[in-house]
């Protein structure tokens, strides 16, 4: 058995090592031992480049058939550059294409790119390095409207001016198929919601019955800057009624195996990403078909396709949705759409971390900084636990206590395992300790813990957040270090006032473990390894007091 251990905590270790080597490659840019580097994104997509149609335009097998029904027919290409407008409002700055009249770059002006603080976070974007579109457009009939049409511009403004609320920016199609499209994009102040009309206009002489899509597109390479040494969801999300919250993963798309509701009368798609987000968001009930495709190499889609009805000759049929680009903040994702709050993954800890950051946030208006909130939050959970751990430290006391005895007798009877085993078992039972006693109530609030690190890991609100003197980004690394020397500190110091296990190895281990994990902290988010350090005062101040009482040094 104890050779059993041995070999175990030998393999922890060895793996740790590797792991954390790992790690810190990727973070100095070597390629990973496990992944492959990023794939190049697909040269369809470069801009002046057109992909093939059929391998961009959703199938036509909605809900309700589009007349003509299969897939669109191949279209011909619009120019190879196509003008852009962009326009700007106090948080966003859009960069619109007259070719589909599609959103091709979209800067969010609040927040500060966090690997080059002279720029703001970029999400859609078209270059060499990156695509990221959001995309609508007409299927259902030969040479429909749709997002390689080219669109003329209507003349306004691009700007939101002083004492305005909103800005309209409103693309014209040509007839084709015998049909108008006339998309509008309405930008208010203060507001990452784009709401987004069509027009659709029959302009021939027969009924048609086309249906609208609303696609994001994007490349299945990690966000840049993107963290080695801790890993968040990236990739599209398929949100209805009945089977909620649903991740679908690039590497599901590119095997063909995805699951998630295909129809339903309700629902969104997004794309997320840590802190941020894109959705194309309808509320009203409606049929509609969600879809998530490949559409080139390294190059997804994940989308809605809405029938629109039979359009008499003549006739006109407008389409309202809502374009999110923005930042992952909960409290006002509630109240846009059913279900939206959960892009801010927490994971299985989610019923356990929204009120965890309910409370943090309700802190944070009483104090006024995320820093000490997250302080004062730890110290509330530690006092919510006080006497659950309290039986925990009892039960270490009593076992550093006895550890001379538990020595002196492992020494004198190193030949004989079996006896050994049993005297152990004698002295426990004779001194009233449980071996495990320390290990249960702990365990009991792990997932309180773990939920809290989620919470803080996630939340958006720990951008540009300062702390204290030096720490002016509660979302980034302390660029001194100094708190992780702390936290290394405070984690050495916990580890001595614990009982050392009887078994040499074990007892090294007990040692090394903490330091070879501490050394991830240097590079993790100033505002966990905050969390941790109060955790780790808070327990060897009550474990301090608890060994004092029991006598035990």
């Amino acid at each position: 058995m104890t050779d059993m251990r041995r070999t175990l905590l030998w393999v922890v270790f060895t793996m740790s090592l590797v792991l954390l080597w790992d790690a810190w490659n990727k973070h100095t840019g070597q390629p990973s031992m496990f992944a492959p580097a990023p794939r190049p994104v697909a040269a369809a997509s470069a801009p002046g480049v057109t992909p093939p149609a059929s391998s961009v335009l959703p199938s036509a097998t909605a809900v309700a058939p589009a007349a003509g029904g299969g897939a669109p027919p191949a279209l011909v290409a619009p120019p190879a550059t196509a003008p852009t407008v962009t326009v700007s409002t106090d948080v966003l700055k859009l960069t619109l294409d007259a070719r589909g009249g599609d959103v091709v770059h979209a800067e969010l002006l609040t927040q500060v790119d966090q690997n080059d603080r002279t720029r703001n976070v970029v999400l859609f974007d078209r270059s060499k390095e990156r695509v990221y579109l959001a995309q609508t457009g007409l299927v259902g009939a030969p040479d429909l409207p749709n997002h390689l049409t080219a669109y003329t511009l209507v003349p306004g403004e691009t700007s939101l001016a002083a004492g305005k609320d909103a800005l309209e920016v409103v693309f014209e199609s040509p007839e084709q198929g015998g049909v108008k499209l006339r998309k509008t994009l309405t930008l208010q102040r203060g507001n990452y919601a784009v709401q987004v009309r069509h027009d659709v206009v029959n302009t021939g002489t027969a009924a048609l019955s086309p249906q609208l899509y609303v696609q994001l597109v994007r490349d299945g390479n990690a966000p840049p800057g993107e963290s080695s040494f801790y890993s968040t969801f990236t990739g599209p999300v398929v949100y209805t009624d009945a089977s909620k919250f649903h991740k679908v993963d690039f590497k599901s798309i590119e095997k063909g195996n995805t699951e998630h509701d295909k129809t339903a009368d309700n629902g969104w798609v997004a794309m997320v990403q840590h802190y941020f987000f894109s959705a194309w968001l309808h509320n009203d009930k409606a049929p509609r078909e969600f879809y998530t495709r490949k559409i080139d190499v390294n190059l997804y889609a994940v989308g809605q396709l809405f029938p629109l009805g039979e359009l008499a000759p003549g006739a006109s049929k407008q389409f309202d949705s809502v374009l999110f680009v923005g930042p992952q903040e909960e409290k006002k994702l509630e109240t846009l759409a059913p279900g939206l709050e959960l892009v801010k993954d927490y994971g299985w800890f989610t019923i356990i971390a929204k009120p965890l950051f309910w409370l943090l946030d309700q802190l944070h208006k009483l104090i006024g900084n995320w820093g000490w909130a997250i302080v004062a939050l730890v110290v509330l959970l530690k006092a919510a636990f006080y006497w659950l751990n309290a039986k925990a430290y009892a039960s270490m006391a009593k076992m550093k206590a006895i550890n001379p005895k538990i020595m002196e007798m492992r020494e004198r009877l190193k030949d004989k395992p079996q006896q050994m085993q049993q005297e152990m078992m004698r002295i426990y039972k004779e001194e009233k300790v449980n071996p495990l006693g320390g290990c249960l109530p702990i365990l009991v609030q792990m997932p309180v813990f773990i939920a809290l690190y989620w919470v803080l890991l996630s939340s958006v609100e720990m951008r540009n957040a300062p702390w204290l003197g030096w720490i002016t980004d509660l979302s980034v690394r302390d660029p001194l270090f100094i708190l992780p020397i702390v936290m290394t500190g405070t984690t050495l110091l916990q580890t001595w006032l614990n009982p050392t296990p009887p078994d040499p190895m074990q007892a090294k281990m007990m040692w090394i473990m903490p330091l070879v994990f501490s050394v991830m902290f240097f590079f993790f988010p100033a505002g966990l390894v905050l969390y941790w350090i109060t955790n780790n005062l808070l327990s060897i101040a009550q474990q301090w007091v608890i060994n004092r009482r029991l006598g035990v040094n």
